[in-house]
């Protein structure tokens, strides 16, 4: 009996961490805690503006180039249908409209990425790994060198990242650390050149008459914004061999 009890205390030490939520984990962290402490309010005042129980929450990140900003959407498990949070502002930029091909180009992505990293002990005080390069990238982007590392970060300060301040940091990642611990393994981020009205669209094609990559891109991208703004949903992405995006409902 004593030995059955000293193998299951020895279990509970050695894989007690299995028993933390990723919440837990988290919190673990200075700034972490920090961010719980400074936002949580903020946090659960938003959602109960929009009906959203807490741990019921699924979000989707937009973002949008050339306004600079992040919107944050949410909604219920069992609802379909997102709805807008809080929009952030994105406070430095690097490079210009247009996808990024290759370390060093200083571009902000564009496309359909996920949340893949949580940083708590960033540089840039918190941030949030975007899953560049997807298959997309990989396909016509640089085939020697296409970089990385890109985030959605605290401070002021950019080289192809979209930064928030601190401040705002502090939120939007409690805000993902919530949807990630009901069980959210992937949080979806579209970034875009900018808020694609037909208007816009057709200027954008207009500038760049000749350039078949930001068309195509451009245009996948346009199937997504016009998808979700009609249904508040997620379209179906997919990744084609010619490096286009399949988009569907």
């Amino acid at each position: 009996m004593k030995i059955k009890l000293g193998l299951i205390i020895l279990t509970l030490t050695l894989f007690g961490f299995q028993t933390d939520t990723f919440r837990e984990s988290q919190r673990k962290f200075p700034r972490v805690r920090e961010a719980y402490k400074t936002k949580e309010v903020n946090l659960n005042e938003l959602l109960q503006q929009n009906n959203i129980i807490r741990n019921q929450l699924k979000i989707y990140l937009r973002a949008f180039k050339q306004e600079q900003q992040i919107e944050l959407w949410g909604k219920n498990k069992s609802e379909e249908k997102y709805k807008l949070i809080k929009i952030y502002g994105v406070c430095e930029s690097s490079g210009g409209i247009g996808p990024k091909r290759k370390q060093g180009d200083l571009q902000v992505p564009e496309g359909y990425y996920h949340i893949n990293r949580f940083n708590p002990y960033s540089n840039f005080y918190l941030s949030l790994g975007i899953n560049y390069p997807n298959p997309s990238d990989r396909i016509l982007g640089s085939k020697t060198n296409l970089g990385g590392d890109i985030f959605i970060h605290g401070n002021c300060v950019t080289v192809g990242c979209l930064p928030i301040t601190d401040d705002k940091i502090m939120e939007l990642y409690i805000f993902c650390i919530e949807a990630k611990n009901n069980g959210q393994s992937k949080i979806p981020v579209t970034i875009f050149p900018a808020k694609l009205s037909q208007q816009k669209y057709s200027a954008l094609l207009s500038e760049y008459p000749n350039d078949k990559d930001k068309k195509g891109l451009w245009t996948d991208l346009k199937k997504g914004y016009d998808l979700f703004n009609e249904t508040k949903t997620l379209p179906t992405i997919g990744f084609l061999n010619s490096g286009r995006y399949s988009v569907s409902k």
